[in-house]
């Protein structure tokens, strides 16, 4: 693969330019060397990187996790790399039990929908009427 322009970069990549230019601000990837009077271009290196970068923000990680993740990327840095996973390992599972405790209570309330044949609020709307008005 040849070297690319910072369009054909996000293209390949499935971004915007305007991504390509904020990762840069970010110090995710390097702004190419531009000749005098030339258009900088891409090593295939920053496709893999960006694509690196979009892969582990699909997975949740920030864009902080992100940077963390490849600074490390010396080959020495495994277990830094290893407790920034298992962080957001732990986050995930967090989450994940929230959503099941979710789950739950939508369950329950939707149950309730099928099975109300009398001429009462929805207890669905009711619940979270109710829910609004405990929030501060």
């Amino acid at each position: 693969m040849e070297q690319m322009t910072i369009g054909q970069l996000a293209a390949a990549a499935g971004v915007n330019v305007e991504t390509v230019r904020y990762y840069q601000r970010r110090d995710l990837l390097a702004v190419p060397d531009r000749p005098a009077g030339g258009i900088g271009r891409y090593a295939p290196s920053a496709l893999t990187r960006l694509r690196f970068i979009k892969r582990a923000q699909s997975l949740g990680f920030t864009l902080d996790d992100v940077h963390a993740l490849l600074s490390l990327d010396d080959g020495r840095g495994c277990s830094a790399a290893r407790q920034i996973g298992e962080h957001k390992l732990a986050d995930v599972r967090q989450r994940l039990q929230a959503l099941r405790v979710l789950e739950a209570a939508l369950q329950d309330l939707v149950s309730s929908c099928s099975t109300t044949k009398r001429k009462v609020n929805c207890p669905l709307i009711e619940a979270l009427m109710q829910f609004e008005e405990q929030v501060p």
